[in-house]
């Protein structure tokens, strides 16, 4: 791998989480602890992260990365995974959706299937189902009202939440910042977790939608832990990950797309 693939490499891993051990980085990248430690020294000197004891943090973690940013990162594995989550799905469920950037790409998958109703506050992922002919295989798209998402086309909220409240569903389908086989999944926006959380509440089964990138993360706010994860829907390179067999070990379902 090539010096500036690997630097894009370690920004796309800190778009997406607070902070990053210098271990993990390297067994991602493939690459030695020592090449992992000019990079790092590099990336440093440019201001685009800071050096604590064993990883790194952003100088700014407290900013939200791009939803469009989110949304190309990893989109091949992320297809992988909205086509292997489909299949867990049956004609006449009712599903949560949150506006994850995996759930979208899902959308496109979904309008395969017939008399589903999908609960979302993914203002995209209701246009895009529209547009897909969902209506036309009598599935319904009810958009959940709210308080619109700064950077995100979503709502959120208290109005939200409660309007989540009013609900029940077969599944809730959510795509989170990280997943951690001890303690669960993750998000970094306060709001965006909040809305999962009150998905997981409402939702008969819970499943989580995760690239190998996720894998063994934790993030600011966990929404639902490990417990409560009835199924895990991650690609095949998240085998690599010392963390992988511990989602067996706690009973969560692991589907490698």
């Amino acid at each position: 791998m090539l010096q500036e693939e690997r630097y894009q490499r370690i920004r796309a891993l800190l778009a997406s989480f607070t902070r990053l051990s210098a271990e993990r980085i390297a067994k991602d990248l493939g690459v030695s602890r020592e090449t992992t430690r000019r990079d790092l020294v590099a990336l440093e000197a440019l201001g685009e992260l800071r050096r604590i004891h064993g990883g790194v943090v952003l100088n700014q973690p407290e900013a939200e990365p791009p939803f469009e940013r989110r949304l190309k990162s990893h989109h091949r594995e992320k297809r992988a995974i909205a086509k292997a989550a489909v299949r867990l799905l049956k004609s006449g469920h009712t599903v949560f959706l949150d506006a994850g950037s995996t759930t979208l790409i899902m959308t496109e998958e979904l309008v395969s299937l017939s008399g589903l109703t999908v609960l979302t506050n993914g203002l995209e992922i209701a246009t895009r189902m529209a547009a897909a002919g969902g209506a036309e295989r009598g599935n319904r798209v009810i958009v959940l009202g709210g308080e619109l998402m700064r950077g995100v086309p979503a709502t959120c909220g208290a109005a939200t939440v409660a309007e989540i409240g009013r609900y029940r569903a077969d599944l809730a389908l959510l795509s989170p910042v990280a997943v951690h086989p001890s303690e669960g999944a993750s998000d970094f926006d306060l709001d965006e977790a909040a809305v999962a959380q009150a998905m997981c509440d409402a939702a008969e089964r819970r499943i989580i939608l995760a690239d190998h990138s996720k894998i063994g993360m934790r993030s600011r706010r966990c929404f639902c832990p490990a417990k409560r994860i009835d199924v895990l829907v991650t690609n095949q390179a998240a085998r690599k990950h010392p963390e992988f067999a511990g989602f067996a070990d706690t009973g969560i379902e692991v589907v490698l797309a």
